[in-house]
């Protein structure tokens, strides 16, 4: 790969000088140098201390009475109506029964169609609650507990593996953990359902209904069951589907392209965590990172400086733009981007879990029960940023209609004044709604230029949390992953990039630890790739959120993990990002090699 570097401004003084001092007195050295931090700033470092340490701070923290109505409002209460679903609809069956039963006369038979009329109009609302219900429960409990089992395995088969085992034989090592993930967590739900069983009640009558108490016991015994059966059959599904297909290996060889073939330049950033405090330190890496945000305005100086040479077609940020999502943060990103229009023209952003996912950055420990106006106040802040960067640039997806509906900007313009009327307020009434204006935005989509041309689809991959020390853990949506599916039917002779903050599979290497590994997991990202199978070889994943340097492939996509210019280094440290060129080949997407970038620390 190629490289350039850049040398940033000097650094601060380290003392205080008086302005009362005589000519030719000595600065008084500081005690604590304010610029560079102290233990405050590493309280929630993973550079600094343990994630052991971390969740010991928070335990003693932690508002339990936020904590147990936040289980009761996203545990609990799902799980007694999906379990009170049986109840509910054997009642009704046994009442229309015993009505058809007595059937004499036209008083019976009005009566009847009365029971029949408001069983239709009932159930289709319970049919929703009981899908809410499920789905709340499969995206909080079973598809966690099957990829917990599943990195388990292949976290401890990367260190069973020997040393110098060839990249096919890890390949293998690592499918058959899936298989093995699959088939544990299908005993370990088979035997919980069987276990529970005794418990579980699946008829009533309406006589039940009069004393609910008496169903609570049943009715989450039915929903231990329910979900414990569909965990079984789903692992064995999953585990022989991440078995069966193609493991993630490094990029043997970059490819190459004729001088005659069209190509496309990206700068890929990621992470770069803006801090809205000129001496701020990043949550993450504490006083193990930089300071404020001299780092990234060196990144978009050295940026805007190649663009001049040599044009960039796009810059694409994957994501983490903040440290915390915080109005003053974003203030900062977007003005170093104003500082250079040339790059803020072909730039495109979007979500990573910093953006969104924090609650308190002061205090990690912070619950936000579901519903809070808080997470719907960070989310209106990165949607606001995102509109003024591109959103006149980029499409939103109708989901109904199954094509892309017109721009970002034009779809939010009717919900402007309500936006700004609850950022203003913070109001619970006024944010409702704006869960649904946030979903459909996503994914966001760059349209090829020309009917071969390269398009680049955005993604929301990040799962909401109410907590931050929670805050890491991807999902894409099914109907985000159908919307890709569909968006490259449109455009079968297109190229595409899809950007997504998280890691849609696994690196093929150790990770520094288990807690790194399952915390920051996609978790349904084996699935993400088997669907974008058909169209993998005229597609490159660009992602960001573990700071790694990896270039690799799953069978024919290729996947690229920024480095991140800011993080994991401190102010006398270097950091780096690339310049991607792509190139147009028959029947797919060329990734030629990479320009490497250095950041080179303050002078």
């Amino acid at each position: 790969m190629t490289a350039c570097s850049f040398r940033g401004p000097h650094a601060a003084a380290r003392a205080f000088a008086h302005p009362g001092l005589p000519p030719g007195h000595a600065a008084t050295p500081m005690i604590i140098e304010p610029r560079d931090g102290d233990a405050e700033d590493d309280a929630s470092s993973t550079k600094k201390r343990s994630l052991i340490a971390i969740a010991g701070s928070l335990l003693g923290e932690i508002s339990l009475p936020k904590l147990a109505l936040a289980w009761l409002i996203g545990m609990l209460l799902p799980s007694l109506l999906l379990g009170a679903a049986p109840l509910a609809a054997s009642a009704w069956v046994a009442s229309v029964s015993g009505h058809l039963a007595e059937l004499a006369g036209l008083g019976s038979l009005a009566l009847l169609a009365l029971i029949g009329l408001v069983g239709w109009f009932g159930v289709r609302p319970l049919f929703r609650i009981v899908e809410t219900s499920f789905w709340s429960l499969n995206a909080l409990v079973v598809q966690p507990g099957y990829a917990l089992c599943r990195e388990g395995l292949q976290h401890l088969a990367e260190f069973v593996i020997p040393a110098g085992t060839s990249a096919s034989r890890r390949a293998s090592w690592r499918a058959g953990s899936a298989f093995g993930a699959g088939l544990l967590g299908c005993l370990a739900a088979g035997a919980i359902a069987a276990l529970v069983w005794p418990a579980t009640r699946w008829s009533g009558g309406l006589a039940d209904f009069a004393d609910p108490v008496r169903l609570v016991l049943p009715a989450l015994a039915n929903a231990v069951v329910l979900m414990s059966l569909y965990l079984a059959a789903a692992s064995l599904l999953w585990g022989f589907a991440d078995g069966l297909m193609e493991q993630p290996r490094d990029l043997s060889g970059f490819d190459g392209a004729p001088p005659s073939a069209r190509r496309w330049r990206v700068a890929h950033l990621s992470d770069v965590h803006v801090v809205g405090e000129r001496y701020g330190f990043r949550i993450e890496s504490g006083r193990a990172g930089p300071r404020g945000n001299e780092r990234f305005l060196q990144v978009l100086d050295r940026l805007d400086a190649i663009h001049r040479d040599e044009p960039l077609d796009l810059l694409l940020v994957t994501g983490d733009m903040t440290d915390a999502g915080r109005s003053a943060e974003w203030a900062e990103f977007l003005d170093a981007m104003a500082r250079h229009p040339a790059l803020a023209a072909r730039c495109l952003i979007l979500p990573g879990n910093h953006d969104v996912n924090i609650v308190d950055r002061a205090n990690p420990a912070r619950l936000e029960l579901p519903g809070s106006p808080g997470a719907r106040l960070r989310q209106m802040r990165t949607l606001s940023v995102i509109a003024a960067v591109q959103g006149e640039r980029v499409q939103v997806f109708d989901e109904s209609r199954r094509r892309l509906a017109g721009s970002l900007a034009s779809a939010l313009e009717p919900h402007r004044a309500r936006i700004s009327a609850f950022a203003d307020s913070g109001s619970r009434r006024l944010s409702i709604g704006l869960s649904a204006l946030w979903n459909g935005a996503f994914p966001m989509v760059l349209p090829p230029a020309e009917p071969d041309g390269l398009g680049v689809v955005l993604l929301n991959s990040n799962a909401e949390a109410h907590f931050s020390f929670t805050n890491a853990l991807g999902l894409v949506a099914e109907e985000d992953m159908q919307a890709i599916l569909a968006v490259t039917r449109a455009h079968p002779q297109a190229r595409w990039i899809l950007a997504l903050h998280h890691h849609p599979v696994e690196y093929p290497q150790p990770a520094k630890a288990f807690s790194e590994r399952i915390g920051t997991a996609l978790i349904n990202g084996s699935r993400l790739l088997r669907l974008l199978r058909p169209v993998s070889a005229r597609m490159v994943a660009m992602h960001g959120h573990r700071h790694i340097d990896w270039i690799g492939r799953c069978g024919a996509l290729k996947i690229v993990s920024a480095p991140s210019p800011v993080m994991d280094a401190t102010d006398a440290e270097p950091t780096a990002f690339y310049i991607h060129t792509l190139a147009a080949a028959p029947g797919g997407l060329a990734l030629l090699q990479p320009q490497r970038i250095v950041i080179e620390p303050a002078g």
